[in-house]
């Protein structure tokens, strides 16, 4: 089934890439130096999941303390794609954005957002040293937001279909009888977002080294071809192209959907099917998200009061708990009665190393030696194929 609402986003999407092309080199004249009384408002853009007030679950609520110490209301809008929190942060008219790695690279070429004093945030010196000087929030030693959560793209599957979990993404890319003696075809789901096609990439790069493909976001013309071929021949096994989480997890309890890549905040919250989650043995990619701060931020003050709010370990935490994800503060790991002292472990803490986190393809590559298809083509290309062309 064509995804409307995909091909209209990557309209827009081809659109905020077309201005972030017009946008040059990171700009660094707005910094703030000082943080002033609240405006009394801060206007989040956010994943599904990021922002909680206790509304879906009292234990859940990192919102009304805040709320009340610093006397700015939270406003939520939440995005289903990097490339709709892109189109909305053109727009304007919001604070903050809870951006991956496929848009945040944007958004700073784009001059949309503001470098971040980091010396304006305390809590700066407690995230992760591996998130601190990341490449898809800081450039040439400029920060562009404080690290939120990480994580895996998983491979969620039905438990009741497959006794043993799945090792490959075989159980996607190919038309294959699954272990009840069915076909997959029908029956699993791939993203919905142009920055899939590294997902195919990574699968490509286990199974025919010899494409010389390294980082899946870096691919020549004829890798790129290659992905496409790939892309193309999985179309008639897709049940559905998801982006939003909750219609996912109804897919799996009630459309017959046994396998996809996933986040692990479905697998923590699907009712009423028995799902599992693994790494298959091709690797999976990953989001490690950045609270980023418009450039023409109406609420400047409560959003830097919400960016040193952002790194509490308790909400760091229980954020984790929540989404299944990563905390960037790793002290968050130890004393959290919603995540455990085990949780960490679990949600994949020590996997850092074996996640391709989501990066903004460029002509240049991430290496700066050039060749490389970028976004704008994937873009382009994913239309296509969603649409079945």
């Amino acid at each position: 089934m064509k995804s409307r609402w995909f091909v209209l986003m990557s309209v827009l999407a081809l659109a905020s890439i077309a201005l972030s092309a017009c946008g040059g080199a990171a700009q660094t004249s707005k910094m703030k130096t000082s943080i002033g009384n609240g405006e009394g408002e801060v206007d989040i853009i956010s994943w599904a999941g990021y922002i909680e007030r206790g509304e879906n679950d009292p234990n859940y609520d990192w919102v009304t303390q805040f709320e009340n110490q610093t006397q700015c209301k939270v406003q939520n809008k939440v995005a289903a794609t990097s490339d709709e929190m892109v189109t909305l942060m053109n727009q304007g008219g919001f604070d903050l954005v809870t951006a991956s790695g496929d848009a945040s690279n944007r958004l700073i070429a784009a001059g949309k957002v503001q470098p971040i004093n980091i010396d304006l945030i305390p809590s700066w010196k407690t995230v992760d040293e591996r998130l601190q000087n990341a490449p898809w929030h800081t450039v040439n030693g400029v920060h562009y937001g404080t690290p939120y959560q990480w994580g895996p793209n998983v491979l969620m599957y039905n438990k009741d279909v497959f006794k043993d979990a799945p090792t490959s993404w075989d159980v996607t890319f190919k038309e294959i009888n699954l272990p009840d003696g069915k076909s997959n075809k029908g029956r699993v789901q791939a993203y919905d977002g142009p920055i899939y096609l590294a997902d195919a990439a990574l699968y490509l790069k286990y199974h025919n080294p010899e494409l010389g493909i390294g980082n899946p976001y870096d691919l020549n013309q004829k890798q790129f071809d290659t992905v496409v071929d790939l892309l193309k021949q999985q179309r008639p096994l897709i049940n559905r192209y998801w982006h939003d989480a909750t219609v996912q997890m109804d897919d799996f309890k009630n459309e017959g959907v046994v396998a996809s890549g996933s986040w692990p905040y479905q697998v923590n919250f699907i009712e009423g099917v028995n799902v599992g989650s693994v790494i298959p043995v091709e690797g999976v990619t990953g989001w490690a998200d950045t609270t980023m701060m418009h450039v023409d931020a109406p609420h400047p003050n409560c959003a830097y009061k919400w960016l040193e709010w952002s790194l509490n370990p308790k909400l760091q935490g229980d954020l984790a708990s929540w989404f299944g994800s990563v905390p960037a503060v790793p002290a968050a790991c130890k004393g959290n009665a919603l995540l455990t002292d085990t949780g960490c472990a679990t949600n994949g803490f020590d996997n850092f190393d074996k996640i391709w986190f989501w990066r903004t393809p460029t002509a240049d590559c991430s290496d700066g030696k050039g060749g490389c298809v970028p976004y704008s083509k994937w873009v382009e290309t994913y239309v296509g194929i969603i649409s079945g062309q």
